[in-house]
């Protein structure tokens, strides 16, 4: 008997939707994270990319726990410049930018190299309930 072993030309992908709106975040991400990874497939290959699309919508909606939306913070700096630390709440990232709340928490769930950031490029981020991918027939994922 031998091992399989899939590969990414024979994937068959699948596009779904979550609906973000009074969900929380962790639990979006959890979803996402493992729906572009292909790891709800029964021929998940951790080095191959065998995952779906995922299309999240109402990123501007969803939900923190406890204290986060003031006490949790983003921070950023950049490698050229000594002390120049950027600090954002959850508050303003979501005034300025709501689809980075999702997008970060899930570049944070997979892999942390080149399979992982060809992976997240099937992940597809939107603010409103709009969405440019009604061609593409996404089913809806619902979460527990």
């Amino acid at each position: 008997m031998k091992t399989f072993s899939a590969n990414a030309q024979s994937v068959n992908r699948q596009w779904w939707i979550i609906d973000a709106k009074d969900q929380i975040l962790g639990q979006v991400a959890v979803a996402a994270a493992n729906l572009i990874r292909g790891k709800n497939r029964p021929t998940f290959t951790p080095n191959v990319d065998t995952g779906d699309f995922v299309v999240v919508i109402n990123a501007d909606k969803v939900r923190f726990t406890g204290k986060k939306e003031t006490q949790k913070v983003y921070t950023s700096k950049t490698a050229v410049y000594i002390g120049n630390q950027k600090r954002e709440t959850v508050e303003k990232v979501r005034q300025r930018r709501p689809q980075l709340l999702i997008e970060r928490a899930v570049k944070g769930m997979v892999p942390h190299n080149r399979l992982g950031s060809r992976v997240v490029t099937k992940l597809k981020i939107y603010s409103g309930e709009e969405h440019p991918h009604a061609a593409q027939n996404p089913k809806v994922y619902t979460l527990a």
